[in-house]
């Protein structure tokens, strides 16, 4: 039996979310974030699934590039601008729309020596503080991005919510508050809804929605609130390889934290942190096997990780398949568990876990293979 740990990618499920994203747009316009590697689910299956998006959004030169090249003439914006000056030549050979959030950033723009101007989205700070530019600097960065030769007349406003996905919170009223303040009287279009203001803040619905995690299957709020029917774009799976049984007191796993309360069955499940499952997942973790709920005991180790079989033993054997997050099993209880959240287990999958993409639900339409 070959080792099977596999990430089962649905691209139906991708489209499906993209809708409800749409769905809530109204007359906005829908920006798919497919950065670091599609969330983790591939970059070009996750445009190919998301082709019906109007811009994608990319962290880097590096992730911009393959999208060109594979033929997507889809806006494609740089969320984090250019890293270097070299990078302006490419934005335009590539026809790439660029954040610019820092005063060096604008500099190298303004000194610059272009074939064609470019499309530029002015990262405003309202309360994120991380990027972007703060209060007096807004106004005084718009007008001289109208009047730099190599920015086009369209120059757009974005923001990032630094709450959004806790809906108790009055952080996101005050963030449109000051953005709003920021940019009166500018001329431009407006991004802010991440996820959670697409689907919790109707106030941040504006020109352009830029969904990330939401579009994955995430449920992007930490209050416990529905995700609005969001469907799991990952299902990570492996395989039951051994059955043992121990008696009350012997330890499982590595440092012996975990000591069995009484005889009992206990599965091993080829899957480990070598492959992107968390090693902190503390015991008491869900898993499933043939679609029994059962839970880890003891450390994960870096190929494999040990269940509690009480009370499903006679219904499972060697080699049944057992899901560790996705259809069935939310990826966010697991990542409570294990002290962390979605988006970084997502990106965590290793290049040795197997993907599977649903080709048959692509309709004709290229799944590039990673």
């Amino acid at each position: 039996m070959t080792r099977d740990a596999r990430a089962l990618i649905s691209a139906d499920a991708l489209r499906h979310n993209l809708q409800v994203a749409k769905g809530v747009a109204e007359q906005g316009r829908v920006m798919a974030v497919i950065k670091a590697n599609g969330y983790g689910h591939g970059l070009l299956r996750a445009a190919g699934a998301l082709r019906q998006a109007d811009a994608f959004g990319v962290t880097c030169m590096e992730e911009a590039v393959p999208l060109r090249e594979a033929g997507y003439a889809h806006p494609i914006l740089l969320l984090e601008g250019i890293f270097e000056p070299a990078e302006l030549a490419l934005a335009c050979r590539y026809r790439l729309d660029l954040a610019l959030h820092s005063e060096w950033q604008l500099r190298l723009l303004e000194s610059a020596r272009l074939p064609r101007p470019l499309s530029i989205w002015l990262k405003v700070d309202s309360g994120m503080h991380r990027l972007g530019f703060q209060g007096e600097q807004v106004a005084d960065a718009y007008r001289r991005l109208l009047e730099c030769p190599w920015v086009n007349s369209h120059v757009r406003f974005m923001t990032h919510l630094a709450c959004a996905d806790d809906r108790r919170s009055d952080v996101t009223n005050r963030q449109l508050a000051c953005f709003d303040s920021l940019v009166e009287g500018l001329e431009g279009e407006h991004s802010l809804a991440n996820s959670a203001g697409v689907l919790g803040w109707p106030a941040t619905r504006r020109d352009w929605l830029r969904p990330g995690v939401m579009l994955y299957g995430v449920n992007p709020f930490v209050d416990g609130m529905s995700g609005e029917g969001l469907r799991p774009a990952m299902t990570l799976k492996s395989r039951l390889i051994a059955i043992n049984r121990f008696r009350a007191g012997e330890s499982v796993g590595y440092g012996a934290t975990w000591t069995c309360p009484e005889d009992m069955p206990v599965g091993v499940v080829a899957i480990g942190y070598g492959d992107g499952y968390p090693r902190h997942a503390v015991s008491g973790t869900p898993v499933l096997i043939n679609g029994l709920e059962s839970q880890l005991v003891g450390r994960v180790s870096m190929d494999m990780l040990s269940v509690d079989l009480r009370g499903i033993d006679e219904q499972v054997e060697i080699g049944d398949e057992v899901t560790l997050w996705g259809e069935g099993l939310s990826i966010e209880r697991v990542a409570d568990k294990a002290g962390t959240i979605a988006y970084e287990l997502l990106c965590g999958v290793t290049g040795r876990v197997h993907v599977e993409f649903g080709r048959e639900s692509f309709r004709g339409e290229d799944p590039h293979p990673v």
